[in-house]
């Protein structure tokens, strides 16, 4: 299991982001869980800094290019850097979206990066990945390094690019996109596009993934458990009812042996297929009563009184405001150690 990186948050808070003490709570900080982050994470070298949890090598200027571009002009750019060999490598390349969404620490923001990093000339805007948005593909997945959101952009929006390069080594999974389209939506062939359909780098999706039993089913990707019913209330309710729903969901499915808590945004993330959308899922899954947001456990560390979410038909990565009745739960878990 554990195929989910750690979300890098460290605090827990209640629904007004007041700090408290995490134990008990349930919330991301209180279990940390996904794979821990080595120490160090980066090393640097000149113009090169490889991230160890993923096994990538990133530039170490965060803003290579100067100014915002637009996505086409991002990879005219990248190529540029590999005629003129920067750092000494020619196979720098735009990052897909779960490459770029590692380096997010949703326990920091301005910049939402990890404690420490190395990383310089940060702008605190929306950097371009190389995949295009399955719901609308005029439209590319980007990341804000202010606050750490995951949505898209128009292609001829002028957004930064943080180039990348190497396989990495095998952490991080397949965003599932397998064609490519040009700035205007319209599908093109992928070879030598260096778009996220052309390259397909990832850990590759099982075949199964996904096996139903009962009222769960195992990813065989990730390991995770979820339940099948990808809903545990009558309707939107806020985030700190979703804690005290887990709990009663826990009591009803108490003979399925498993223990089940409030996703990450990481593993509510996992479960995005990038070529697909309404629902933004992969297309043979087993799961029924899908809604429009899932609230996750990690709260957001930009304004502790939202926490992040996950939109189904999109698959973007953003935010709710906790007191609100807005966004509904989906329950994930493990098998209860003592019956393994």
């Amino acid at each position: 299991m554990r195929h989910i990186l750690q979300t890098g948050q460290k605090h827990c808070y209640n629904q007004n982001g007041v700090e408290l003490p995490c134990m008990g709570t349930g919330q991301d900080a209180a279990f940390g869980r996904g794979l821990i982050w080595p120490d160090p994470r980066f090393t640097t070298q000149d113009k090169v800094v490889q991230d160890h949890l993923s096994g990538l090598f990133w530039t170490r200027s965060v803003n290579i290019g100067g100014f915002p571009c637009t996505w086409n002009e991002a990879f005219l750019q990248v190529a540029e850097l590999n005629r003129e060999r920067y750092g000494g490598y020619e196979d720098w390349r735009l990052p897909n979206r779960n490459e770029l969404h590692s380096l997010l620490c949703y326990g920091s923001k301005n910049p939402a990066l990890p404690p420490g990093h190395p990383f310089v000339d940060i702008f605190l805007g929306w950097y371009w990945s190389s995949t295009t948005a399955a719901i609308n593909p005029a439209y590319a997945w980007a990341v804000q390094l202010e606050g750490a959101r995951m949505f898209y952009g128009r292609k001829d929006q002028a957004y930064l690019f943080w180039p990348v390069r190497g396989k990495g080594k095998g952490v991080l999974a397949a965003t599932g996109q397998q064609r490519c389209y040009d700035s205007q939506g319209l599908p093109i062939a992928c070879a030598q596009t260096g778009q996220d359909g052309d390259i397909h780098l990832g850990r590759p999706w099982p075949e199964p993934r996904f096996t139903p039993q009962d009222d769960l089913v195992i990813d065989h990707l990730t390991g995770l458990v979820w339940a099948a019913q990808a809903n545990a209330t009558a309707g939107p309710i806020p985030w700190e009812q979703a804690y005290v729903a887990v709990q009663e969901w826990n009591e009803r499915h108490a003979h399925l042996s498993i223990d089940w808590y409030l996703p990450t945004i990481n593993e509510l993330a996992s479960l995005v297929d990038c070529g697909q959308h309404s629902p933004a899922l992969p297309s043979n899954h087993p799961f029924w009563d899908l809604q429009e947001g899932y609230w996750a456990a990690t709260t957001s560390a930009f304004e502790p009184d939202w926490a992040w979410v996950l939109y189904t038909d999109k698959g973007a990565l953003g935010v709710g405001y906790k007191p609100d009745s807005t966004f509904w739960v989906w329950p994930v878990g493990v098998q209860r150690k003592n019956e393994e």
